[in-house]
């Protein structure tokens, strides 16, 4: 009877619908040990993969926004509306105090100093530098240019109101800069097969993302030793024992050369720090392990 039952189940459901369910439930379960809300997407064309959990919450983002404002920065440079070698005034006011994540502002402690605007832009991509980002938040116009931008590229679910200085004097704010998870996978999808700037500048951005120190034991920290990943993540603090941000957004370079996307959100988690890299990294090797066996399913 278990062998006509089993039989009737595989004559029913193809074995990419078996791959499918189980990546589905290998999600949800490795999502609990958050202790918190868990949102997932993911994209690999040609392929049936599909990692849809929560995919359209509106998860708060934190440095995850860093990387859209380098691409929009990019694309006023070849708008001719900024220049890389301009000089951007770090003023004192500029900075965020009393302490934040800022190779800038730790460098040049008493601000007041002119800085070319690629290494501002180089700093907020690569070192996740906070004070530097509010100064090209700046320099691009404001929130509003960059969600302007996003959603000419048909990207609908990004929203970013506050910078860095906002976040550090109210945290509560953060929940008003989201990002879908589905809609970090159709940027990261741009950035991979039809980037909108030159293949110089896409090349620079990703170059920041897969050398970025911050992060590593998220996506990358359980992928094959040697795997390439362009990420970005995203951190907040953690208040009453609820971390309301550990993030991270990325593309992972596949054995055939295809790259994978991925976005996963852990928002208001009660676990400890360990357990929320962990829930990431188990996450996206999963959706790795799920598109290789995709990969060798398709002719």
């Amino acid at each position: 009877m278990k062998t006509v039952s089993g039989l009737v189940l595989v004559l029913l459901f193809p074995a990419q619908d078996f791959a499918q369910i189980t990546l589905e439930n290998e999600i949800r379960a490795i999502s609990r040990d958050a202790a918190g809300k868990v949102s997932v997407a993911c994209s690999l064309p040609g392929t049936p993969l599909n990692c849809d959990f929560n995919a359209h919450a509106h998860p708060p983002m934190q440095s995850v926004f860093k990387a859209p404002l380098a691409l929009t920065v990019l694309h006023l440079v070849e708008q001719g509306k900024l220049k890389l070698d301009q000089p951007i005034r770090f003023r004192r006011s500029d900075r965020i105090l009393p302490r934040t994540l800022s190779p800038l502002q730790d460098k040049y402690p008493e601000a007041e100093v002119d800085v070319p605007l690629l290494e501002l832009l180089r700093l907020t991509v690569l070192e996740s530098d906070n004070t530097a980002a509010d100064l090209v938040l700046r320099t691009t116009g404001g929130p509003e240019v960059v969600n302007r931008y996003l959603k000419s590229l048909d990207i609908p679910g990004f929203h970013l109101q506050d910078n860095e200085a906002a976040l550090q004097r109210d945290p509560a704010l953060q929940y008003r800069n989201w990002f879908e998870p589905e809609s970090a996978v159709r940027f990261l999808r741009l950035l991979a097969d039809r980037s909108p700037v030159s293949l110089e500048h896409t090349e620079l951005l990703l170059g920041w993302m897969r050398d970025t120190p911050r992060g590593t034991d998220r996506i990358k920290g359980n992928l094959p030793k040697g795997t390439i990943v362009f990420h970005k993540p995203g951190t907040s603090g953690t208040d009453g024992g609820v971390t309301h941000a550990w993030n991270d957004i990325g593309l992972i370079a596949l054995p055939d050369g295809r790259r994978l996307a991925i976005t996963i959100f852990v928002t208001d988690a009660a676990a400890d720090e360990r357990t929320r890299d962990q829930t990431i990294a188990r996450i996206a090797r999963a959706a790795y392990d799920a598109a290789a066996a995709a990969i060798s399913s398709v002719p």
